[in-house]
């Protein structure tokens, strides 16, 4: 992993454009290929991001640097650095990746046995399916054959709905699955993350973990 602190300013330009005047950013460049734009604050979310496959190219023009981080879609990240205050790079190695709490991952195998929960119709594509940024819990067909990307938590909260936006985002650009919707699937949602989830398009699935085990209950419902 790269890590760079620099005075900069970043201008996307693609499905939409973005700028960002110039100011001190921390820039990730990852070992998978992808470059974060990260600025001292705003929680873990980057400031403006570039997923893989993309190449990054660098370059200086008047004394300042110039990266340009291009995806196949034609995408460009381009980043004016006007000062240089640090640049280092460290082997991580590979990484174990996250282990879910015992309930969390026996609520993934539940649900992806029963994917009939979501609807009926509903097939399952695959359980952990892998991305550039990580696996999606489930991937599913609807009824209709659409994609869907499920994401289950015990607790579902509000980075949960960020986590599920970006598979959603990164599956969409490719031609073979798209469209890809999203469904944010937990015991319990905290109303702020409902509220996400609905603007961004996502639907919500609470989910009693007993009665998918067999166990007598009736809270099962879909919003």
């Amino acid at each position: 992993m790269r890590l760079v602190i620099a005075r900069c300013s970043v201008d996307y330009s693609g499905r939409l454009t973005a700028h960002l005047p110039m100011a001190i950013r921390l820039l990730m460049v990852k070992s998978d290929g992808s470059v974060l734009v990260h600025a001292d604050g705003g929680s873990y979310k980057p400031l403006n991001w570039m997923s893989p496959p993309c190449t990054l190219t660098e370059d200086s023009v008047d004394g300042m640097g110039l990266w340009s981080v291009r995806n196949k879609a034609g995408e460009e990240l381009r980043i004016t650095i006007e000062e240089l205050l640090s640049d280092t790079s460290y082997e991580l190695g590979v990484d174990p990746g996250l282990v879910k709490d015992g309930v969390e991952a026996h609520l993934q195998e539940l649900l992806a046995e029963h994917v009939h929960t979501f609807g009926d119709g509903w097939t399952l594509v695959r359980r952990e399916y892998p991305t550039a940024i990580g696996p999606v819990d489930l991937l599913c067909r609807d009824a209709k054959g659409a994609h869907v990307a499920v994401e289950v938590k015990r607790r579902g909260e509000i980075d949960g709905v960020e986590q599920l936006t970006r598979y959603v985002e990164l599956l969409n650009r490719d031609p073979l699955l798209a469209p890809v919707r999203g469904v944010f699937a937990a015991q319990l949602i905290k109303p702020q993350a409902k509220v996400l989830a609905t603007d961004r398009g996502i639907d919500c699935l609470t989910v009693d973990y007993d009665a998918l085990r067999g166990m007598e209950s009736d809270v099962l419902r879909l919003f």
